[in-house]
């Protein structure tokens, strides 16, 4: 079992910065990627990030990759999602999942393979 609590979400300036968390409890460890997908309004969610924590293996969204970084803490119990140069179009809600296949690869495009979700930290970028 998985549980995912997120953070850092909040209203800010185009070309503001900042920087989500997500804390992971596991029940054991899981060797499951850690993704950051978003869903914007009226958009369709989509993948913006991830890692694989015990590889460090990073995937990024190529339309975030110049402005965006994930990363994690030392003990690999928290993952972050640092993003500068924010943009209106950036407006969105930011979960924290896990899932993935196995191996170190963690594809963003294949929502259906994170199969855990956290609640969600909201994102505002005002023009």
């Amino acid at each position: 079992q998985i549980h995912l609590a997120e953070s850092g979400g909040g209203s800010v300036q185009a070309g503001g910065s900042l920087r989500l968390s997500c804390v992971i409890s596991e029940s054991e460890p899981s060797n499951k990627c850690i993704g950051w997908f978003r869903q914007g309004p009226a958009k369709e969610s989509e993948g913006v990030a991830a890692i694989y924590p015990s590889y460090g293996t990073r995937s990024l969204r190529p339309s975030v990759a110049d402005r965006f970084t994930i990363s994690q803490d030392d003990a690999k119990t928290t993952v972050y999602l640092q993003m500068n140069s924010l943009k209106p179009e950036d407006t969105a809600m930011y979960y924290c999942t896990a899932g993935g296949p196995p191996g170190g690869y963690c594809p963003i495009d294949e929502e259906y393979r994170y199969n855990y979700w956290g609640q969600g930290t909201q994102v505002t970028v005002s023009s």
